[in-house]
């Protein structure tokens, strides 16, 4: 690690164990594909991969929880307020559970209009309904654990978000490994198996949060009182990174959707490339969560030494980490590319592309960077307008897609990356100038 002072280091304590935890999650789809993928009959692994999508949409749409509790936590950490602490802690909490109530009593209807939108081979639709009917009984633990999540993160607890998603990531592995492949219970049990990962890890995190709130005399009291006060606020920033949220899962699922137009090698060449840029967004995430708490918990303190440093020490370990990224993609694309398909013409086609592998990484660790500086600061309308100005690139980049053909869709995704770390960059400069940026009634 180059260029290690002491702020660098502590950034590096947290956003380490974050890299390597969320290494996990995409190795949980690959573990998921490779046990459906070996089973009889394609229609289970197309099933599967339909109700991972609508889940994955439904639920990120859901993840201004763990974004905004972050955000409020880190505040209320920096601040050294126990109220605020506590009522970071419940009022998500209990907003988590209620929507995950909401989405297990309406998943009938929900589910039957997203297979609906996705339409399709009817048994490849029998086995997603099958997958969904189960794997959304687990709502309210997968949105409550994303509040545990952001919380443990806010107070610096850096164990606690590692042990929670290394730990459900594994436990969801071996379930799946012995429900699909030992009790050969298909579909079904790839779904269960993600429904008992997610309460198990939720008892674990009710723990983690118990032994935090012993340390920090938060008695139960407190936990009562906390919540009532400041819910609009909460709901307001809530609604504007529900809404960013939004927009970023339209721009992603456009990739796919004219992908698909450009021919079906190209959506396959596409789904192989993303797996790279799905993997190092993940890796650079450890950095934006670790600059979330730490930019949080200066907001929270008013310290605006203390706001720089850290953002000069993510800029320098991040920026490497980017750099690291972009050569190997360079210099080795060609045989990450191998170990992912074996089919000759989608490697050759994968050739052409590999060069925005290389682009991408050096492009998007500022916006994710910045996105850690802005949740951290609970600036959720921000962050909505720069997606917006974002998405507004993306859209009109893809009027390139006749003259640039699948080049136009990776064009308008680096040009989607890249508004968004220029907007935000340009907010927090305006904000830097005008001393503007710890006015907490413009945080929202």
């Amino acid at each position: 690690m180059l260029m290690l002072r002491k702020t660098d280091k502590a950034l590096w304590r947290l956003a380490l164990p974050m890299i390597f935890s969320n290494i996990t999650v995409p190795l949980l789809g690959l573990v998921d594909t490779a046990v459906i993928g070996h089973l009889d009959s394609a229609d289970y692994l197309g099933g599967v991969a339909i109700g991972a999508t609508a889940t994955s949409f439904l639920f990120m749409l859901l993840l201004f929880l763990r974004m905004s509790t972050t955000g409020l936590t880190a505040q209320a950490y920096g601040a050294k307020d126990p109220l605020a602490l506590a009522r970071a802690l419940v009022q998500p909490l209990l907003l988590a559970l209620g929507a995950g109530v909401l989405i297990v009593v309406l998943r009938t209807p929900l589910i039957e209009l997203a297979l609906q939108v996705v339409g399709g081979n009817e048994q490849v639709l029998h086995q997603a309904r099958r997958f969904l009917e189960i794997r959304w009984l687990s709502a309210p633990a997968s949105l409550a654990n994303l509040v545990l999540l952001g919380w443990l993160l806010g107070v610096q607890y850096a164990r606690a978000p590692v042990i929670l998603l290394v730990v459900g990531n594994v436990l969801n592995i071996v379930l799946d490994l012995w429900l699909v492949m030992g009790l050969h219970m298909n579909v079904q049990g790839a779904a269960l198996a993600t429904v008992v990962a997610e309460y198990g890890t939720l008892l674990i995190g009710l723990v983690m949060v118990r032994k935090v709130l012993r340390l920090r005399d938060i008695p139960f009291s407190l936990l009562k009182q906390a919540v009532h006060g400041n819910i609009r606020r909460l709901l307001a920033l809530n609604r504007d990174i529900m809404l960013r949220s939004l927009l970023l899962q339209i721009c992603f699922a456009s990739i796919t959707i004219f992908g698909a137009r450009l021919g079906g090698e190209i959506v396959a060449v596409n789904a192989v490339l993303m797996t790279l840029l799905t993997f190092t967004a993940y890796a650079l995430d450890g950095f934006a969560y670790a600059v979330e708490a730490h930019s949080g918990r200066a907001f929270g303190a008013r310290n605006g030494g203390q706001l720089l440093e850290v953002w000069h020490a993510a800029c320098r370990q991040a920026g490497i980490v980017a750099l690291c990224f972009a050569a190997i993609y360079a210099v080795a694309g060609q045989y990450i590319v191998a170990l992912l398909t074996s089919l000759p013409e989608l490697r050759a086609l994968a050739s052409h592309y590999l060069p925005w592998q290389a682009i991408l990484p050096v492009v998007g660790v500022w916006c994710y960077l910045l996105d850690g500086m802005f949740i951290g600061a609970t600036r959720g309308a921000e962050m909505r307008n720069s997606m917006a100005v974002a998405a507004l690139g993306f859209g009109l980049m893809l009027l390139t897609l006749p003259w640039l053909g699948n080049h136009g869709l990776w064009l308008a995704l680096a040009v989607f990356l890249a508004l968004r770390g220029l907007s935000l960059g340009f907010i927090w400069r305006r904000h830097w100038r005008n001393g503007t940026w710890f006015n907490a009634d413009n945080a929202r």
